[in-house]
């Protein structure tokens, strides 16, 4: 018989909310030895973080305009709310700040060649499985390899 996502899924999961901060869920991340959070409001699934959100490379962060105007110094308006706005974002002050809303998501009796599929079709490394409507764990692509190892 084909193995399916709940076969193969982790079902210990470490859920965070998207208003705590960032620099929180990269000690859980550490703590717990995994690359990815759920974030849930209630039991509702509403997005993901993963290490890569935590990294932010190549965040360019453009200073205000300033204005020179009679021996003083005023900063553009429109230019002071794009800085606040990207500098929010470079911190990234809490979860909901940098996760992926409405991440890609599989059903748990999925087969894991439907989840090999999607995972290379969407370019994601870690999926969290639902029930229905119910989180019910998260499967990354060393499962779906360890899978392929232990056979059939």
């Amino acid at each position: 018989m084909a193995r399916t996502v709940r076969d193969i899924m982790t079902e210990e999961l470490v859920t965070v909310s998207r208003d705590l901060p960032v620099t929180d869920a990269a000690k859980l991340m550490v703590e717990h030895h995994v690359g990815a959070l759920p974030v849930v409001e209630g039991d509702k699934l509403v997005g993901i973080v993963t290490e890569g959100d935590l990294i932010m490379q190549d965040v360019k962060v453009e200073f205000p305009t300033y204005i020179h105007l009679l021996d003083g110094f005023i900063m553009y308006p429109p230019a002071t709310a794009r800085f606040e706005n990207e500098l929010k974002k470079a911190v990234g002050a809490t979860v909901g700040d940098v996760m992926t809303a409405e991440p890609v998501v599989i059903q748990a009796d999925a087969s894991v060649e439907d989840l090999a599929t999607l995972m290379v079709d969407r370019d994601v490394s870690r999926v969290p499985v639902l029930d229905g409507d119910k989180l019910v764990g998260i499967v990354s692509k060393s499962d779906v390899v360890r899978s392929l190892i232990a056979g059939e």
